[in-house]
């Protein structure tokens, strides 16, 4: 294996190292600086990684959706939830023209649908959370972008069970972050499943994409 082939590998791993640790860190008190590189690291990592496999504009789309993920990251903790989302959900544009751009040839009509209800059904939910309702406007539209990027994530031709799936444990992340201003106020273990939810997404959908696209470029 030549340094060329390594080097997506290490970084990948350094991605995972990052990602998973990250989950010690409300033990630990550390400067906000620290935390914020930590923080930012697993998906910056993944950008990273799907950058060094790109061979197209695909490529480089998975790559864009990781690296607004991860500035994502970094401004929700150093600007506020609304800057952050504003990263977030240009990431999530970017993911929708690529899934629907591949999606499945032989999509039924019912599949189109369910899809389609999926947006609104996870932007009402999303409505419904916060407990400041002046803030709920806000968290539908966002919560709409989210939808989309999942539902064309689950009717893209990528593997569902790392997409699709994917997506979904990004969107039930956002959903937490939300209902911990409401409902769940006071919850610790929706507290807690946050972060494992929101990286073992990206990393999932990062992988479903990248490897697909590579057995792509290796058929031609």
């Amino acid at each position: 294996m030549t340094e060329v082939q390594r080097l997506p590998k290490i970084v990948l791993a350094a991605s995972i190292v990052g990602g998973v640790s990250y989950m010690a860190q409300p033990l630990l008190n550390l400067p906000d600086a620290i935390v914020l590189a930590w923080k930012g690291s697993g998906v910056a990592l993944l950008a990273a990684y799907a950058a060094l496999r790109a061979s197209g504009r695909d490529g480089w789309m998975i790559a864009a959706v990781m690296a607004f993920g991860a500035l994502g990251d970094v401004l929700l903790n150093a600007f506020g939830l609304t800057v952050g989302a504003v990263a977030f959900l240009i990431g999530h544009l970017v993911a929708v023209a690529l899934y629907w751009a591949h999606r499945r040839q032989d999509l039924t009509r019912g599949q189109l649908i369910s899809g389609a209800l999926m947006i609104p059904a996870i932007a009402v939910t999303a409505f419904e959370l916060p407990a400041d309702r002046a803030f709920a406007p806000g968290v539908a539209l966002y919560a709409t972008g989210l939808a989309a990027m999942a539902a064309t994530a689950w009717m893209s031709r990528f593997p569902r069970a790392l997409v699709g799936l994917g997506a979904l444990a990004f969107v039930v992340s956002d959903l937490l972050i939300f209902a911990r201003s409401g409902p769940l106020a006071h919850d610790a273990l929706a507290a807690a499943a946050i972060w494992p939810l929101y990286y073992g997404g990206q990393l999932a959908i990062c992988l479903g994409v990248t490897r697909t696209l590579a057995r792509d470029a290796a058929a031609i």
